[in-house]
């Protein structure tokens, strides 16, 4: 009877040990290097961003001493010390990847997030760059050029062959967990491809050449648009700040800057109502200091409230003579609201004595409908107080829609400018005239996602006008036409982001 217990305990132990050496097998998840919060136990794409999911990387507890557990040599063979070298490599380049995908201006931030100066775009918004890991440190390339001939109708209106274009790179070098350094540098050869008066287009308006108001062109960008210094600190795992300095830089105030909206990154003009909404993107002296608790943000600037004069290649005088505010919510991944307000010190070199008020309001919306196509939107209300003129108001609605190599995109404005502001006679000098504009526009790539997308596109724009500008623009209808290249880095991808690991 003993002898039969025995044999009953030997099995029941021997069976014990094999079913505790036997692991259940693990369920592999997978996740989106841009959307962490996004868990699947299956691959597939991210249905936030369109990217490929990865698997998720068990990080394995660290074996005590070996001096406290002596391990056999039966287990140091297959320890995770033992491994082939490049299985940690691989895990480490996964890890140090996912670190690094933040804001160069908060570190608690989302790439993706990041527009112009400090402002935020939706969390979905794809990006188009080129990234390089340096070590810890990370390196981000994009810009854009447009190779075109446009011709504008109307008395005031011009053809010819120019390029608008805008280089920029951001830097960020962390500084332990919980803070980070981030510089930043944005250059045009405007001051070449444009000239000083910059391109045709019909009722836009803002700075000078000459010393005379410039009046149905877009004046050239300054060769150097933004040379920024921050440093953003995590207090909690919600709540972060930061610090922005920027000779030249852009204040918190309006929307993120056209160029860098997806809503209208494939459209080479300007808003009409850019100096009612984003003009202050070039601005030679900034200091803004923010906020961040979760997907909403608080922040606010002193600047300089002088435009760039008309030196397209200096550094003009720093005034810290003026003030904006602005609060931003994230409400979801695809939006992103702001409300700011702001004033400006003398922003024209030919009116010093007038002084403005600018209001703005924007909602971004961005939807990523898949793996390679994207349709973002925005709306922005603008509106300026300045002295003696009073208050004008202006709207725009841009919308993008792109789908593999093809792309369609819309603008819709309407904006109220003074007579003083088109450079009319002195009888209509007070007077305001409602100006409305409409866009449409196409681009086909030729070389799509190979780390440069080159695109022939086409954009007709028509515009309307109150029949008291007949007498200054002619009878004819108010259109522009143009043809052009579309040259700038490929959207930004998972097997891109590993390559920069290597």
């Amino acid at each position: 009877m003993l002898k039969k217990i025995l044999t009953l305990i030997s099995i029941v132990t021997i069976g014990s040990a094999l079913l505790a050496q036997t692991s259940k097998p693990e369920v592999t998840q997978y996740t989106c290097v841009m959307h962490p919060e996004v868990v699947q136990d299956h691959p597939g794409k991210c249905p936030k961003c369109g990217m490929e999911l990865v698997p998720v990387k068990k990080h394995k507890k660290h074996r005590t001493s070996n001096t406290e557990h002596p391990t056999p040599k039966s287990e140091v063979v297959n320890s995770p010390a033992h491994e082939p070298m490049h299985h940690h490599h691989e895990g480490h380049e996964q890890m140090m990847h996912e670190m690094k995908m933040q804001s160069s201006v908060n570190l608690a931030d989302p790439m993706t997030r990041e527009g112009s100066g400090t402002s935020w775009l939706p969390d979905s918004s794809p990006m188009y760059g080129r990234m390089f890991m340096l070590g810890q440190d990370m390196l981000m390339l994009h810009g854009a050029i447009f190779p075109r001939y446009t011709n504008v109708s109307t008395r005031r209106g011009d053809d010819r062959i120019d390029a608008p274009n805008w280089l920029m790179g951001m830097f960020s070098h962390p500084l332990g967990d919980s803070a980070q350094l981030g510089v930043r540098l944005m250059m045009s050869l405007d001051p070449l491809t444009e000239g000083g008066r910059g391109y045709p287009l019909l009722f836009q308006s803002g700075e000078s050449w000459h010393d005379q108001p410039l009046h149905d062109r877009q004046h050239p960008h300054d060769l150097f648009d933004e040379l920024s210094l921050s440093y953003s600190q995590k207090f909690t795992q919600d709540f972060s700040g930061f610090i922005y300095f920027g000779y030249p830089g852009e204040p918190a105030l309006g929307p993120p800057t056209f160029m860098h909206r997806i809503s209208a990154m494939d459209d080479p003009d300007a808003p009409l109502g850019h100096h009612w909404q984003d003009s202050s993107h070039v601005t030679f002296g900034v200091a803004t200091a923010g906020l961040v608790w979760r997907t909403v943000k608080i922040e606010g600037s002193v600047f300089t409230g002088r435009e760039p004069d008309e030196d397209r290649y200096d550094f003009d005088r720093p005034r810290f003579d003026s003030a904006s505010g602005r609060i931003s919510w994230n409400p979801t991944p695809d939006f992103a609201l702001q409300f700011s307000h702001g004033y400006l010190k003398s922003p024209e070199a030919t009116e010093p004595t007038v002084n403005r008020h600018r209001t703005t309001a924007s909602i971004i919306y961005n939807k990523a409908l898949g793996h390679d196509a994207n349709w973002a939107t925005t709306f922005v209300w603008g509106q300026n107080d300045d002295t003696h003129e009073g208050k004008t108001q202006s709207l725009l609605l841009e919308s993008d829609f792109q789908h593999g190599r093809e792309t369609f995109y819309t603008r819709l404005e309407r904006v109220e400018k003074s007579g003083h502001e088109l450079v009319l006679n002195s009888a209509d000098l007070e007077k305001i005239f409602p100006i409305y504009a409409a866009s449409f526009g196409y681009v086909h790539d030729f070389t799509h996602g190979d780390g440069i997308d080159v695109g022939l596109g086409a954009q007709f724009t028509i515009d309307h006008r109150p029949d008291e500008l007949d007498r200054y623009y002619g009878n004819e209808i108010g259109y522009g036409f143009q043809v052009f290249l579309r040259i700038r880095p490929s959207r930004h991808a998972h097997g891109e982001m590993m390559e920069t690991m290597k």
